[in-house]
């Protein structure tokens, strides 16, 4: 496995958790019954995006460590 292969199989795992993740506790305008005049009621109060990018790039490396290890022994 080359450096450019790790670099873009961690981006993609990072990338899938990323998305797995966002949509957890999430309160929205709505939910809180403040709709701010001009955004979407959808829209969310608090994404707490610093603390998921932290998780998400845990979890990635997590799980890109045992794959790189098992692609280099194996292939």
């Amino acid at each position: 496995m080359t450096i450019t292969s790790a670099i873009v199989l961690l981006s993609v795992y990072w990338f899938i958790i990323l998305f797995i993740i966002l949509p957890i506790n999430v309160t929205t305008q709505n939910d809180e019954r403040n709709i701010i005049e001009g955004t979407a009621p959808s829209s969310p109060v608090n994404p707490n995006l610093k603390r998921k990018f932290s998780i998400t790039t845990i979890v990635s490396i997590i799980l890109w460590i045992p794959t790189c290890l098992v692609i280099n022994l194996f292939y």
